[in-house]
């Protein structure tokens, strides 16, 4: 290659970098200008002339933590009219049938309901826990609700409320309750900037980015695809419901309150299996992830923009990617305190330790996920086939004890 080609190759890769690099800055615009607009709208909770339409909601549980008590209970005082409970427990000896049953005879005016022991109808334990729920659930709208979540008592009214003509399937955003301690902090800077930055900008622009652990979905869309069974072949059933809604022409969209998690169980481990196991479902999903997700990274992006800014400017390239990791740092902070709509449960030293960690694990955790794709999900291990389908792997003493 001669000296004139390769110049033109560096200048045409400085190009790409820097024009992706500006790209990001437009998504960090977009997720600021639309969650100051979208989030955290007031819920008009008078009486109406049209009552709201009634709701099935699905709660698949598996064993306890010390907040699923409360966490469960902000579902039996909810502001709404008609809804019915389907609490599912695959474990018929599970702890959190007795905390259920507190619940119900505490509340007696909910309707409310258990259901145990599951249905298998492929290899995803959710779904194939949840599926005796769905099956017997009365209502057309049907709200699935991981175990985890907290509701306000308007958060239902306010998911029925987006759920207009042409829409199939209103989510929340994920986000975290305020809880102490550095693994929750991590939690919060994450669902409330990477997360949270990717989410709003797939809601404005209409791609489908769905996480399962709130949403509200229309049963016909459903039944149509073939029923929940039908999703029991992917880990990732929520994508794939997602999909189903808009290969049907109907369109997602995200409530203006976030979704609550408040699980009883944060460290920084947990954590971090979660977002690799996450990784490893939208590598499978999404091919195209393999390269775009790292370059989307703050230290990433910026290395690349910087050397870019060098090439095609003759800038300092130190000093831009220092001004660069400056302006991003700010730029999360906004982000994160209009999501948290209120003052934020630590301290400005406690987000930058937290966001410097976030920033610097990222990539770690990517490229961890992809060097060993298999998924680990509580006690069983899977295997995922590109497009998402899914195996679960057997262990050689299962397997010899099944065949003998």
């Amino acid at each position: 290659m001669s000296s004139a080609s390769l110049t033109y190759t560096l200048y045409g890769l400085a190009v790409v970098f820097f024009v992706f690099w500006c790209g990001k800055w437009l998504v960090h615009l977009m997720a600021i200008t639309y969650g100051k607009w979208k989030l955290h709208r007031k819920t008009n909770l008078l009486p109406r002339e049209i009552p709201p339409a009634p709701v099935s909601i699905l709660k698949p549980l598996m064993g306890i933590d010390p907040n699923l008590l409360s966490n469960l209970e902000t579902f039996f005082t909810m502001n709404y009219p008609v809804y019915e409970l389907l609490f599912c427990i695959e474990d018929g000896h599970d702890p959190a049938i007795e905390l259920v049953e507190q619940l119900m005879a505490k509340y007696p005016n909910v309707e409310a309901r258990i259901f145990i022991g599951g249905t298998r109808v492929g290899v995803n334990p959710k779904i194939n826990n949840m599926y005796p729920g769905y099956m017997a659930a009365k209502h057309e709208l049907i709200l699935i609700s991981d175990s985890g979540i907290r509701m306000k008592e308007d958060t239902l009214l306010d998911m029925v409320d987006h759920m207009v003509d042409g829409v199939g399937l209103v989510h929340q955003m994920p986000f975290t309750c305020d809880r102490d301690g550095f693994a929750a902090t991590f939690e919060k800077i994450y669902f409330g900037t990477v997360q949270a930055r990717i989410y709003l900008c797939a809601d404005l622009l209409k791609i489908v980015c769905h996480t399962g652990m709130s949403c509200l979905v229309r049963r016909p869309i459903l039944d149509e695809a073939g029923g929940l069974g039908h999703f029991g072949r992917y880990l990732a059933e929520d994508f794939f419901i997602a999909k189903a809604v808009t290969d049907r022409g109907w369109r997602l969209t995200v409530s203006s309150q976030p979704a609550w998690q408040n699980s009883g169980v944060c460290d920084i481990g947990s954590f971090q299996a979660r977002l690799m196991r996450w990784a490893k479902l939208r590598v499978a999903m999404v091919p195209t992830t393999i390269l775009l997700e790292p370059l989307s990274e703050c230290l990433v992006v910026g290395a690349f923009a910087s050397w870019a800014a060098s090439v095609l400017f003759r800038w300092d390239s130190l000093v831009f990617y220092l001004v660069h990791i400056l302006v991003w740092f700010l730029c999360d902070w906004i982000l994160l305190s209009i999501i948290q709509n209120g003052s934020l449960p630590f301290s400005k030293i406690d987000f930058v330790v937290g966001w410097i960690f976030r920033e610097c694990t990222g990539p770690y955790l990517f490229f961890h996920a992809l060097w060993n794709p298999a998924i680990r999900w509580r006690t069983r291990v899977f295997k995922l086939a590109w497009g998402g389908v899914a195996q679960e792997v057997v262990p050689l003493e299962k397997a010899k004890f099944v065949t003998a």
